[in-house]
């Protein structure tokens, strides 16, 4: 009995060795393999990762994201002058923008130029603007503006706008030395110039962080 439980043993002993062998045959087969692909090969494999890194690169900055730059004050104190954004451009393809939210728009007066503003005035809506005062739809009541840089002095009104369907009434936070609808000689921005919009500061670093505080 004795004996046969030894020989089960070795037999067992014998198979786990060829098991181990067969694997280290695979293995010094597969280095070899690797060894004698062509060196072509290895570029090509680099060249097509590049190229997909490449393309997905290209496909998230014309149609996911937006990077803007505002050179003025305009937006102060949520912008500084020189702070880089980071825009989504498909915020707005599945709803509508809200009032309140800062978009990068194409500038209707020249779309060769993008610009960075408020939105304030909603189609369909009256908008009317009195002693830096805005009125919706003939409210009673002042829209809240804690956003505002300083207290609005310039070009503070009488203004009534009717902002058209599919279009929106935008300004700059700085009022007091804003180029924005008020002045424009194409007043408002349409849903298909507006390019996305802004979340947040990303550049410089000690501004990072939400745009809507």
């Amino acid at each position: 009995m004795r004996e046969k439980m030894e020989e089960r043993i070795i037999e067992e002993n014998v198979e786990e060795s060829k098991e181990e062998a067969q694997k280290t045959t695979v293995s010094q087969s597969n280095a070899r393999e690797k060894k004698k692909r062509p060196a072509w090969k290895e570029v090509l494999s680099w060249c097509m990762t590049l190229l997909a890194a490449f393309v997905l690169a290209l496909v998230l900055k014309n149609y996911v994201i937006i990077n803007a730059t505002v050179p003025t004050g305009s937006m102060e104190n949520t912008i500084e002058p020189g702070d880089d954004l980071f825009g989504f451009r498909l915020a707005y393809k599945f709803s509508e923008p809200e009032r309140g939210d800062i978009v990068i728009f194409k500038f209707p007066d020249d779309e060769s130029q993008k610009y960075v503003k408020r939105v304030i005035g909603l189609p369909g809506e009256k908008v009317t603007i009195t002693e830096g005062k805005i009125y919706i739809n003939n409210s009673d009541v002042p829209l809240e503006e804690d956003y505002l840089k300083e207290d609005w002095v310039r070009a503070t009104g009488p203004f009534s706008f009717e902002v058209p369907e599919d279009s929106y009434l935008v300004l700059g936070d700085n009022r007091n030395d804003s180029y924005d609808a008020r002045y424009w000689e194409n007043t408002y921005v349409t849903k298909d110039e507006i390019i996305g919009k802004a979340y947040f500061t990303y550049y410089p670093f000690s501004r990072f962080g939400s745009l809507y505080q």
